[in-house]
């Protein structure tokens, strides 16, 4: 293998699967952008996309995206199917003869580094979108999930964190020197969400939301570590003090029909809208009827719902974890909270509830830092000079 021509590349991007999540459209833009703008020779290597979360190729269904589906690569661990899917991946690989191989998430992430390596191809890349090891894990998992992305780290020659915050925890967990990493914050489409208002009075209406309430909007599965606990525990206070207030949870999950029982039993039924499984392109209007957004997930490498929701001119309520504090200045582009707090967060919420031109400034100035560092096109081209930079060295 060898790279030849520096007007095209033959990229390969490996992840575990494209289901409707942050990493997924990250890198099917990534896919797009190197065929599209660059002329590049582009493959997509995936397990199967299975999950409640729903398939994000079957949303969008890119015909110049070529994509190769190996069953074998799974999210779970098992040796035998693991070791099936290390030798597909070779297999693949060996007959595309790539320039780059490009992986994400922590299964294809480590598989696909180890059959890239072995093969030398000339430029192995990986993501950390987030830690596959957190304080949540049992010890042995943390420990396990921590030695894998250490060896996987020895075979590739770069790491791109969609965050600072993403380096500085995995290099304090000695995964890999500073010097192996750069930021490449995660590209989205922009322009829906500086669009995302032109919407606003037809989906509130078909939400049955009247004009003068206030929508608190949170963007995330129903899932573990994700903190609907905390908002919904701050509700309780907030619509006390302000019946105004509604919250409008966006995304599903298997903790659905859990908290919809414990908001129930605390008759906040009028206070809560859950929209389900949303597809990617319905986003922007989301985040268009509502007036603030709140992040209170426990771990994320930096949620693309925060740069969403500020590019929309929408002020943000964030748990200070991970990358968030990267984008969410407290004060000026939203406000930061200790993560797990419930006081402070009814607070925060009650405060920007009360604060028309506060959200107002504190939206607009999201909208000035995030619009431009957050365009799909702008990290293509960044991640594609890292890989000219490797090839040429």
């Amino acid at each position: 293998m060898g790279y030849c021509d520096s007007s095209s590349m033959r990229v390969v991007h490996i992840i575990t699967r494209m289901i409707v999540g942050g990493a997924q459209e990250n890198t099917r833009w990534n896919c797009l952008d190197l065929a599209r703008d660059f002329g590049d020779e582009v493959t997509l290597m995936t397990g199967p996309s299975l999950g409640a979360e729903g398939s994000l190729l079957e949303k969008h269904r890119d015909l110049d995206l070529r994509v190769i589906e190996i069953p074998e690569l799974i999210r779970s661990i098992r040796p035998w199917t693991d070791r099936k899917a290390y030798r597909s991946l070779k297999q693949q690989i060996a007959q595309l003869r790539p320039d780059v191989v490009h992986t994400h998430s922590a299964k294809a992430g480590i598989v696909g580094r180890a059959a890239a390596w072995s093969l030398r191809v000339p430029c192995v890349v990986h993501t950390v979108h987030g830690a596959p090891f957190h304080p949540y894990q049992s010890w042995a998992t943390y420990k396990f999930y921590q030695g894998c992305e250490r060896w996987a780290a020895r075979r590739c020659h770069r790491l791109i964190s969609v965050a600072d915050a993403m380096t500085d925890l995995m290099v304090d967990a000695k995964i890999a020197d500073r010097a192996q990493f750069e930021t490449i914050y995660s590209g989205m489409d922009v322009e829906p969400f500086l669009l995302a208002d032109t919407k606003r009075d037809s989906v509130r209406s078909r939400l049955g939301i009247q004009d003068d309430e206030i929508v608190v909007g949170k963007i995330a599965r129903l899932f573990h570590l994700k903190g609907h606990e905390y908002l919904l525990a701050a509700a309780e206070r907030v619509v006390r003090e302000n019946p105004k207030v509604r919250f409008l949870l966006v995304g599903d999950g298997i903790l659905r029909d859990s908290l919809a029982q414990w908001i129930e039993s605390k008759g906040l039924q009028k206070h809560f809208l859950f929209t389900g499984l949303v597809p990617p392109d319905q986003i922007p209007e989301c985040i268009g009827a509502m007036d603030m957004l709140v992040h209170v997930s426990l771990r994320e490498g930096l949620a693309r719902a925060l740069p969403q929701a500020m590019i929309a001119s929408k002020p943000v309520i964030s748990y200070d974890i991970d990358g968030a504090k990267e984008v969410v200045i407290d004060g000026k582009t939203g406000i930061l909270l200790e993560p797990e707090s419930v006081g402070p967060l009814a607070e925060a919420i009650l405060r920007l509830a009360n604060a028309p031109a506060l959200r107002r400034s504190l939206g607009l100035a999201g909208r000035e830092l995030c619009r431009e560092r957050f365009g799909h096109r702008l990290m293509t081209k960044r991640i594609r000079a890292l890989y000219q930079e490797i090839l040429s060295g």
